[in-house]
C-alpha cells in the first residue's frame, strides 16, 4: 500500500484510467479536477493549473503525484513548474509526467517539465506514449469524424504511427507511481504494430460495420482545420506532428508496455471492438 497519489485530469482519458486501476488495487487517491468532480473510490478535489488558490488542498497529505499537463497550452511550464515546486516542499517524493512520443527532453509543450522533474523529485517518471487508440473511439476530432461524417481527416499522409491503448498508457502509470523502483526514466510507450491513416480506416470499418475513408489534407488545410478549435499557435503545432508522423517520425513500437506490466500491449482492433462496437451505421453518405 502506498500513501496518497494526487492524479491530476482524474476525468481524462488517461487520468480516470489511472484512477480506475489505483483504487482497484487497493491504493487512496485524490481525483483532481476543475470541478471537483466525483470519482468512484476517490477522493474528489478541485484543482485547476492556471488558479494556485487550488493547488495547496490537492497537495495536502500527497507523497504521489500524475501529472497531465494543462490541454492546449503550448507553453504548460510556466503553470506547472511552480506548481511542482510547491508540490516537492510539501512531501511529495515522486512525479509521473503524461508528455508524447512526439515531444523530446527540452521540446515544446512538455518537454521542458521532462528536462526539470528529475532535479525535482528523487523518484520520477515520464511517459511518452504515441498517439493514442482512443483519439479514434472517444471525444477527439477523429473519433467525431468517424460517427459524424465516416472520415478521418490528417496531414499525416501515409505515415505509420504505433498507436496505443490509454488502458496501456495507465497500466504504465500504475507501476511508475506504486512500484517499490522507480523507473527514474522517460519511458515511449506503443502499441503492439504501427499502423497507418488508411489502416485505421479500414480496421473500423471492418470491426463496425460503418465505412470510414481517411482524407489525406495538406498542413495549411489541417492548420485551418483546427485553429477554431484549439487556436491558431497550437493547431500549427499538432498540424506540424502529422507532417512529422507523414516523414516517419512515429513509425516505430517499443517493449515498454510488455516489460513494465508483464503483458503484452492491446491491439487496435481489440479496442475498436470493445469501444465501437455500438457504433452502427453511417449516418450520413460518404462524398
Amino acid at each position: 500500500m502506498t500513501g496518497t497519489t494526487l492524479v491530476t485530469g482524474a476525468t481524462g482519458t488517461t487520468g480516470s484510467r489511472v484512477t480506475a486501476q489505483l483504487t482497484a488495487a487497493g491504493h487512496r487517491v485524490r481525483a483532481a479536477s476543475r470541478r471537483g468532480t466525483p470519482v468512484p473510490g476517490a477522493e474528489p478535489v478541485r484543482f485547476d493549473w492556471y488558479d494556485p488558490a487550488t493547488h495547496a488542498d490537492a497537495l495536502a497529505g500527497v507523497d504521489r503525484v500524475y501529472l497531465v499537463p494543462p490541454v492546449g497550452d503550448p507553453d504548460p511550464q510556466a503553470v506547472m513548474l511552480p506548481f511542482l515546486r510547491q508540490a516537492r516542499a510539501a512531501g511529495v517524493g515522486r512525479a509521473v509526467l503524461l508528455s508524447s512520443s512526439a515531444v523530446p527532453e527540452g521540446g515544446p509543450a512538455a518537454g521542458v517539465v521532462h528536462r526539470e522533474l528529475p532535479g525535482l523529485f528523487d523518484a520520477w517518471a515520464v511517459l511518452r506514449p504515441s498517439w493514442f487508440m482512443q483519439n479514434f473511439t472517444g471525444s477527439h476530432i477523429h473519433a467525431l469524424g468517424i460517427r459524424d461524417t465516416g472520415t478521418i481527416q490528417t496531414a499525416a499522409g501515409k505515415g505509420r504511427v504505433g498507436f496505443v491503448d490509454a488502458e496501456d498508457i495507465a497500466a504504465v502509470a500504475v507501476h511508475a507511481l506504486t512500484d517499490a523502483r522507480s523507473p527514474d526514466s522517460d519511458l515511449v510507450l506503443t502499441g503492439p504494430q504501427a499502423l497507418s491513416h488508411d489502416d485505421v480506416a479500414a480496421i473500423v470499418t471492418e470491426v463496425t460495420g460503418r465505412p470510414v475513408v481517411h482524407r489525406h489534407l495538406t498542413h495549411e488545410e489541417l492548420r485551418d482545420r483546427l485553429a477554431p478549435l484549439v487556436g491558431r499557435e497550437f493547431a500549427e503545432l499538432l498540424a506540424g506532428m502529422d507532417l512529422a508522423i507523414a516523414e516517419g517520425s512515429e513509425d516505430r513500437t517499443t517493449d515498454v508496455v510488455r516489460r513494465v506490466t508483464g503483458r503484452p500491449p492491446h491491439d487496435f482492433r481489440t479496442v475498436v471492438a470493445r469501444e465501437l462496437a455500438d457504433l452502427g451505421p453511417s449516418p450520413v453518405a460518404l462524398a
